[in-house]
């Protein structure tokens, strides 16, 4: 129970909580820096077991467990939050019922990680978007909501934008469409083109956009899995 994976595994779930504390208190760009550190966690905990030759059941319940906060949860929240800015207190049990549709979000990410659980095909690479990279794209939504990113704040953030969102990234979550893995074949060019040609892709937006690049990489993501397939057909 008690060794390194683990340990980076309940860091995760750690960071989560609080990002969900910052989100409570309206401080957005902090709670996205808390998921950051989650999603760094969540990768770190396959890398070090895989390192370290650890495997057990209990560790594959906590990994999903800790998700199931960071980034099932907390996006629902993130969503949650911008959506109560447009909608008057139409609330049942102290709730805003228009944006409690928020955590629509919440329910698919947890059938996602429930599948991804007992699908035996995900063990190299991912059927349908994983969860910490929708999180990624919900707090880049939510910062451009926060900063006025390129003036998209009232934009982007109106109900009509944010539903449809919603329902797209449930969609991706469950979908049957693969989306390549960062696991490194080798440490060489040969057969990491697509990872390699995407980290420089990513690193470019960022540069470019700052945290709005988070929604961008998001969806660079997804269409080059989309591509890698019809490559592969």
């Amino acid at each position: 129970m008690f060794n390194l994976p683990n340990l980076l595994t309940l860091i995760n779930l750690f960071s989560g909580g609080c990002a969900i504390v910052c989100l409570n208190n309206g401080q957005y760009k902090e709670a996205v820096y808390w998921l950051i550190a989650s999603g760094i966690a969540d990768f770190g905990d396959g890398l070090v077991a895989r390192a370290m030759n650890i495997s057990s059941p209990i560790g594959k319940q906590l990994d999903s467990l800790a998700d199931m906060v960071s980034f099932g949860l907390a996006p629902g929240m993130m969503f949650y939050q911008m959506l109560s800015e447009h909608f008057s207190k139409a609330t049942f049990w102290g709730v805003n019922l228009y944006a409690a549709l928020a955590f629509v979000l919440t329910c698919f990410a947890c059938l996602r990680l429930a599948k991804f659980n007992l699908d035996t095909r995900q063990s190299d690479s991912f059927i349908g978007l994983a969860t910490p990279a929708m999180t990624l794209f919900v707090g880049g939504v939510l910062l451009i909501f926060n900063d006025n990113a390129f003036g998209m704040a009232a934009q982007i953030a109106q109900p009509l934008v944010l539903y449809p969102m919603i329902a797209i990234l449930s969609y991706l979550m469950i979908s049957e469409i693969p989306m390549f893995s960062f696991k490194l074949k080798n440490a060489g060019w040969k057969g990491n083109e697509l990872r390699f040609s995407f980290l420089i892709l990513a690193i470019l937006q960022f540069i470019f956009l700052g945290w709005a690049g988070l929604c961008t990489v998001v969806i660079t993501y997804v269409g080059f899995s989309i591509f890698e397939n019809m490559r592969k057909a």
